[in-house]
């Protein structure tokens, strides 16, 4: 199995929604709306929001490198936009660089953008997802070649509030990763924590050993509502993780 293939976008799409895909430079999205939403013209207008969000942040990195390159916290200049501000809040909180959230972010503004027009929304960006909906979602685990891929997945409960469920991994796709874990998978309020958070989680991972640390660490922090982690054979799970089958 190839994380190239997006085979954790099967299945993703409840009764009643309308699934699309928005692909502009790296951002690739796929997203699911109420069909009383889904009118000819929605994807040119998420397309037109993800730009207008790229082309800020992008304006912005040329005038401060560092925060695309360093891999650690980092103080966000005067000016910067929104989305730069909310990657360094979340990357701070984790201990990592704000490019470690920068998939949860746009997953997460273009979902509170379509919220205005659909009270249901997913919207998933490489593998990290942030999600509103009136019935429990099932979203499937990719882990390399960990016994578990493709074999489990997370029932994530999004009725009262959004969600954001994030991956990170040291064996598969290719952001980097200072760990091995084969999956590190944190469910949070926030879609821009939950991306910061997993690779910060994922960094821990050396050994069996390493993933209840792993899992203390998450637990600690305001927003994290559950985490795995994957080596291999060995899996640990805190908080709102409730798995079942593919």
């Amino acid at each position: 199995m190839s994380y190239s293939r997006r085979i954790y976008r099967q299945g993703l799409c409840p009764a009643g929604m309308e699934a699309f895909t928005v692909s502009v430079k790296e951002t690739d999205l796929w997203l699911a709306v109420d069909r009383s939403a889904m009118v000819p013209d929605l994807p040119e207008k998420v397309e037109h929001f993800v730009w207008t969000e790229r082309r800020l942040l992008e304006r912005y990195l040329e005038k401060d490198p560092v925060f695309w390159q360093t891999l650690d916290p980092y103080l966000v200049s005067p000016g910067a936009p929104s989305i730069a501000v909310d990657m360094v809040r979340a990357g701070n909180m984790a201990g990592v660089g704000p490019m470690a959230a920068v998939a949860g972010a746009f997953a997460q503004y273009v979902g509170e953008w379509l919220l205005r027009i659909s009270p249901r929304v997913i919207v998933e960006n490489g593998g990290d997802i942030y999600l509103r909906c009136d019935q429990p979602v099932k979203v499937g685990l990719f882990a390399g070649e960990s016994i578990f891929s493709g074999k489990l997945a997370i029932r994530v409960d999004a009725r009262e509030a959004p969600r954001g469920i994030c991956t990170s991994s040291g064996s598969v796709g290719p952001s980097y990763s200072r760990g091995r874990a084969d999956a590190a998978v944190i469910l949070a309020s926030s879609a821009i924590l939950a991306d910061a958070v997993a690779t910060a989680a994922a960094n821990m991972v050396q050994t069996p050993e390493d993933l209840e640390k792993a899992l203390e660490f998450a637990g600690r922090l305001p927003g994290v509502k559950g985490a795995l982690v994957i080596l291999g054979e060995k899996l640990a799970a805190w908080g709102e993780i409730e798995l079942m089958a593919t």
